[in-house]
């Protein structure tokens, strides 16, 4: 039987998941893994079918980064060689298309160098979303590949959505509002009539909350708005990114500090968000198992600034028909859910705190909430492996 690899290459990690061909509905992947803890102690492992996990390996410590995402991704490989899997193709999450790439996309070295010049970008996962499609190129030259971007699901946004208050020339050069997470909340889409019904085509807010997080406006299941822009540090307070940031901030920086570019990168994507404001952990459950006021505030601040942006969505979207949550966070934090949802009262929103404590795909909303409220967990590897299938036929 021939298998779909699907690879999923974050800043930390490296998820990956392994499906039979053809390709069903809501099909279950055979084998679901990650290499985790890039930069600090890093393992892979992997789990089957069940759930069980049936490999889990220390990898050693690299001389850097790039070095520790390649000794990750080589040891998936290996893996992969010696369960003897037929690999009929492989698809790939790449965080930024740019202006150009707007649909999935068979990959050959042409495009890659494309795709390369959007690294500036999405510094923290273009590098990495582009290194297995090189070394795959290299061990497996004859198995086809295939990249879905998270910026393509976005495209649906009006002009006015994607457009900054900045002159024309510029914005003529491809600096807009992109959106990110887009096989998130195509996935999310296709599930949404299964869970609210009729709701599903009106106006629906779906927040992906993790380590990185963003909000996205459908109207009749498409993107009319997302928290994120022209990089995936914009909108919401993450894990170490900061979201949405007064650009005085940077300049003052500059000025009294005199930090240049590198500085400030550290600073919006690596030293900020939960691990800035908390000075603990990056990690929402650390800080939610912590007693120290700093973890609180940061965890306050994360559902008020959530609550905040799902506001003005809901003017993007024309309405509030639906707030559904998934993600990491947004599919394991009752917490987190219910903090958000106690800042939007006047939307009619109503929590059933019991279903809230629930895991899995659910309602939690009480009868008289005016708002459907939902936790569906999310599937962007299933999503990718769609597109792929479809693409290569």
């Amino acid at each position: 039987m021939s298998s779909l690899l699907i690879v999923n290459a974050g800043s930390s990690s490296l998820k990956f998941a392994v499906y039979n061909l053809p390709l069903a509905e809501g099909a279950q992947a055979v084998f679901r893994g990650q290499v985790d803890g890039i930069g600090a102690d890093a393992r892979f492992f992997v789990k089957d079918a069940s759930g069980d996990r049936c490999h889990d390996q220390e990898l050693p410590k690299g001389p850097d980064l790039e070095a520790e995402h390649q000794a990750g991704l080589d040891a998936l490989l290996d893996w992969l060689d010696a369960q003897k899997l037929t690999l009929a193709a492989v698809g790939h999450r790449v965080v930024h298309g740019g202006a150009n790439f707007a649909a999935p996309l068979r990959i050959d070295a042409s495009n890659i160098e494309e795709l390369e010049k959007l690294v500036p970008l999405a510094p923290l996962h273009q590098p990495h979303n582009l290194r297995p499609m090189r070394t795959l190129m290299r061990r497996l030259p004859d198995v086809p590949q295939v990249a879905c971007f998270d910026t393509a699901f976005h495209r649906t946004q009006p002009a006015i959505a994607e457009t900054f208050a900045i002159p024309r020339a510029i914005t003529a050069e491809g600096v807009k509002r992109y959106g990110f997470h887009g096989s998130s909340y195509e996935y999310i889409a296709r599930q949404l009539p299964g869970v609210i019904g009729p709701r599903a085509d009106g106006a629906v807010v779906v927040a992906h909350l993790g380590n990185g997080a963003s909000m996205c406006a459908l109207r009749e299941r498409k993107a009319v708005g997302s928290s994120m822009g022209f990089t995936a540090v914009d909108g919401l307070m993450m894990g170490t990114r900061t979201g949405l940031l007064d650009p005085g901030v940077m300049l003052y920086l500059m000025d009294t500090r005199g930090w240049g570019s590198k500085e400030l990168t550290n600073l919006i994507y690596k030293q900020s968000g939960l691990l800035g404001v908390s000075g603990i952990s990056q990690d929402m459950r650390t800080l939610q198992e912590s007693d120290a006021p700093e973890a609180k505030e940061a965890i306050e601040l994360f559902c008020y600034r959530a609550a905040r942006e799902l506001g003005s969505l809901a003017v993007a979207a024309g309405g509030l028909d639906a707030i559904v949550f998934t993600g990491g966070i947004g599919e394991n934090s009752p917490a987190v859910r219910a903090g958000i949802l106690a800042h939007l009262g006047f939307f009619g929103v109503s929590m059933d705190a019991e279903a809230n404590n629930t895991r899995g795909r659910l309602r939690i909303d009480k009868s008289d909430s005016r708002v459907a409220l939902a936790v569906i967990p999310t599937d962007e590897e299933w999503m990718i492996a769609h597109h792929a299938q479809r693409l290569l036929g």
